[in-house]
C-alpha cells in the first residue's frame, strides 16, 4: 500500500521584483492598503496581505549571494513581468475596479469567466500583471 503525497497547506508567500522599490511600496502600501513588514533600501520591501505575505524584491540585489551567513537564502530571481492575483468576492471587485479606478490605475481588462467569476486585472507600477478574482475561478470558495 502506498502512501498519499503530502501537499502543502498553502501558499505563505509570494514575490514580486520591481527596480524601483520605493514606487512599489507606494503602490502597494498606499493604493493597494498593504501592511509593511519590513524594506531594506535597494534589495526588497515586504508586505502583509491576509494570511501571508507579498514579497517584492528588486532583481539586481536578488540574484547575488547574501554576505551574511546567518541568512543563508539561495540566490533567486526572475526578469520582466509577473503575476499576482488577488483574492475577492464580487461587491469587493466592483470596490476595488472604481478604487483603482479613482487613483488613475488603468484596468486592461474586466470580464466574467465561463463559470460566471469575475476578474479584473492591471499592472502595479513595475509592469507586473495583478489581478483580483472571485475564487470560483478556481472551484474554490
Amino acid at each position: 500500500m502506498s502512501k498519499a503525497p503530502l501537499a502543502p497547506a498553502g501558499i505563505l508567500e509570494s514575490a514580486l521584483y520591481a527596480e524601483d522599490l520605493a514606487a512599489a511600496e507606494a503602490f502597494y502600501a498606499g493604493i493597494m492598503g498593504l501592511e509593511k513588514i519590513v524594506a531594506v533600501e535597494s534589495r526588497h520591501v515586504f508586505f502583509r496581505c491576509g494570511d501571508g505575505v507579498l514579497l517584492i524584491f528588486d532583481p539586481r540585489a536578488t540574484v547575488e549571494a547574501p554576505s551574511n551567513p546567518d541568512m543563508p537564502v539561495p540566490p533567486h530571481g526572475a526578469h520582466g513581468p509577473g503575476h499576482l492575483c488577488f483574492r475577492a468576492d464580487a461587491a469587493a471587485i466592483a470596490q476595488w475596479a472604481d478604487h483603482l479606478r479613482a487613483n488613475d490605475v488603468v484596468i486592461e481588462a474586466d470580464f466574467h469567466w465561463p463559470n460566471g467569476a469575475r476578474s479584473i486585472y492591471f499592472r502595479d507600477p513595475a509592469g507586473n500583471s495583478i489581478e483580483f478574482a472571485e475564487p470560483s475561478i478556481w472551484g474554490l470558495s
